[in-house]
């Protein structure tokens, strides 16, 4: 797509949108426009600050091409010591002092937008470290944010040959950060150590898969991986020595690596060749309370109802989509001639069993066949005017490396960095290691639906449309305060942007011009409800573990029956089919995902409600004018913050322009 340039004179003069497309108006104008633009100025500096005091953040956004002065954080790592926290916090409380001072009723629509989305992420970040404490817990953060940030670094470097990659400063900070990594590490020792002295420990199933596998999958990353990776991408003169410098850094934050996967061992688990968590940490600890929960409600998402409303509301939701699926299935066995049990559930499961014979044989066939679907995708786009796709539009599919794989049920999304020309998105890809029910699971029509969440019309499209209008974007609207995708994350942009993926999967569904039926054969079809249906879940089982109302293997045992349709009990004893026992394994993935991440599994359901409510509301408003294209254009242009705090303004938007 073409790309569009962004300096920090640009950033700050679109911090302040809204009040230059405001006609003269006299000096009541005149000072409005003044206090937009001082708060612009306001929330670049805390922009700026937070990408400083969040390196990761800064690599995801790629903070440099905002701000030139933030080039060498990206050799840097986040500071956890209480002393940089506690001054961080001074800093946060001094910036909300600040921000609150401009009225609201005084600053354009648009700047009270940036002014309210500034301050609930402070409130936030706050609340996070003096409140929960959290950093004395946060034992995923602390593993996966080296790699996330190196890997986000990696994916940024510019094009310098045939298959190469990275100018030899580039490689320097990339060394100079994996050089950060022992220190790091050593910090959150310390402050998990804190967390055992005050109580807040990680849950077991957290200390199992981010203390113990995922820091042995990071080690052997930094001392094989990474260096093999220098060596295919790596040129120039100085090749030999950059190459040297980085393979001795990966060699030491392996060692730390392995020194903090040690520490845990003694710390939290028994001694013997069979680590067993000690009975003093083996309780569950993962729930965040109903308090909390409303809180983050309110605060993180803008949304007016309780855990209780929700967790009561969703399951009415769910049978419905589980009924319509049954319908589906029924016409599917009728035009395959397929004889299906009497029982509706038990003929979805039938239907299930007979597409899944079409299965890659391998995870290289299967990545393949993702990558297929969503040129698929893209086609069909093109082909319908659905939206506009510009003839060099790229999607890179690929596989998940291994320290995010435990933090990646199936597919996700990671973007190229918007503030940057340069880097590309990626539609990541879980191997199941040849798993035959695993990648039955993963079926020729089974793997659009995905295809649509993860790669188009959804996030690879969401972000670089994103990308594309960035100037006309707040910077305060790109952020993520607490972490980018973890435990400690705010998940504010969860709700646009996730809410848009599964937007995207019932968009393909829907009758167009050419195509009656929408993109979806019957079968593909089958599988998108059935992703409706799990992210209908999701709003029970995340309310459910975390207010308590449902414990861990319940939810894993819900999971399984009602999303693969397949009755019985995750933990019942006797041996079971394989198919079960896939579908229980990728139950209690997903479960141990949403209990680590509170909130996040929410966010897909109640983000496309938002976008349906909204589209509906201004196709009602704007009649015979209204345009589908011209909606999603102005949702996606709100940038990734909740619908709730831009509802009316797009509304107003869409009807100005009639």
């Amino acid at each position: 797509m073409r790309t569009i340039l962004r300096t920090a004179a640009a950033a700050l003069l679109i911090a302040a949108c809204g009040c230059s497309s405001q006609a003269p108006g006299g000096e009541a104008a005149r000072h409005g426009a003044n206090q937009d633009a001082a708060l612009a100025r306001t929330l670049t500096a805390y922009t700026v600050e937070f990408l400083r005091r969040n390196p990761t953040t800064n690599t995801y956004l790629g903070g440099a091409g905002f701000d030139p002065s933030l080039r060498d954080v990206d050799g840097t790592l986040r500071d956890f010591s209480p002393a940089a926290l506690d001054a961080e916090a001074r800093w946060l409380s001094e910036t909300s002092n600040t921000i609150e001072a401009f009225a609201p009723e005084q600053l354009s629509s648009a700047a009270r937008i940036d002014r309210d989305v500034a301050l609930a992420q402070i409130r936030f970040m706050l609340h996070q470290q003096q409140a929960r404490r959290y950093q004395e817990r946060a034992l995923d953060t602390f593993v996966s944010e080296p790699f996330r940030a190196i890997d986000w670094q990696i994916q940024g470097l510019t094009e310098t040959g045939d298959r190469t990659y990275g100018t030899a400063d580039e490689w320097n900070l990339v060394i100079a950060r994996v050089n950060a990594v022992p220190g790091y590490l050593a910090t959150a020792q310390q402050q998990i150590q804190a967390g055992i002295a005050s109580g807040r420990v990680p849950d077991r199933r957290m200390l199992e898969r981010d203390g113990l596998e995922t820091t042995e999958a990071n080690a052997k990353y930094f001392a094989e991986e990474l260096p093999a990776l220098g060596r295919a991408r790596i040129s120039g003169t100085d090749r030999d020595r950059v190459l040297s410098d980085l393979t001795a850094a990966g060699a030491n934050a392996a060692q730390a690596y392995r020194h903090f996967h040690d520490f845990v061992r003694t710390a939290f688990f028994t001694a013997g060749s069979t680590p067993t968590v000690k009975p003093a940490y083996a309780a569950d600890r993962f729930a965040m309370g109903e308090d909390e929960y409303n809180w983050a409600l309110r605060n993180n998402m803008r949304l007016d109802k309780t855990a209780t409303q929700l967790f009561d509301e969703s399951m009415p939701i769910v049978l419905a989509t589980e009924k319509e699926m049954v319908d589906l299935a029924r016409g599917i066995g009728e035009a395959h001639h397929w004889a299906l049990p009497a029982d509706g559930n038990a003929a979805v499961r039938a239907v299930f069993d007979e597409l899944s014979k079409d299965y890659p044989k391998s995870d290289a066939e299967m990545v393949s066949w993702y990558r297929d679907a969503a040129f698929r995708l893209v086609d069909y786009a093109r082909k319908t005017g659905l939206f506009d796709v510009p003839a060099d539009y790229k999607l890179d599919v690929t596989e998940t490396p291994a320290p995010l794989q435990s933090s990646i049920d199936g597919a996700a999304y990671y973007p190229a960095p918007p503030f940057k020309t340069t880097g590309v998105g990626r539609f990541y890809v879980s191997p199941t290691h040849n798993d035959r029910a695993l990648l039955q699971a993963n079926n020729r029509a089974a793997l659009a639906d995905l295809s649509a969440h993860e790669g188009f019309p959804g996030h690879d499209w969401y972000y670089k449309v994103l990308t594309e209008v960035r100037d006309r974007i707040s910077p305060v609207r790109w952020l993520t305060p607490g972490a980018v995708e973890d435990s400690s994350a705010m998940w504010e942009d969860s709700l646009p942007a996730e809410g848009w993926g599964l937007y995207s999967e019932a968009l393909m569904a829907e009758p167009r011009p050419n195509a009656p039926t929408g993109f979806y054969s019957p079968e593909e079809h089958l599988y998108q409800l059935q992703g409706t249906l799990y992210r209908d879940l999701r709003v029970r089982i995340d309310t459910g573990i975390h207010t308590g109302r449902m414990g861990y293997d319940e939810a894993t045992t819900l999971f399984s029956e009602i999303v693969d349709f397949l009755p019985g009990s995750c933990g019942a004893a006797g041996k079971k089919s394989d198919a079960k026992r896939a579908s229980c394994e990728a139950a209690e993935r997903a479960i141990f995902r949403y209990s680590k991440w509170p909130t996040q599994a929410i966010t897909y359901r109640l983000g496309k409600d938002q976008i349906y409510a909204l589209r509906e509301e201004a196709a009602k408003q704007l009649g015979a004018a209204f345009s589908a294209k011209a909606f999603h254009l102005a949702f996606i242009r709100q940038g990734t913050i909740p619908s709730g705090y831009f509802r009316e303004p797009l509304l107003g938007e869409l009807a100005a322009a009639k």
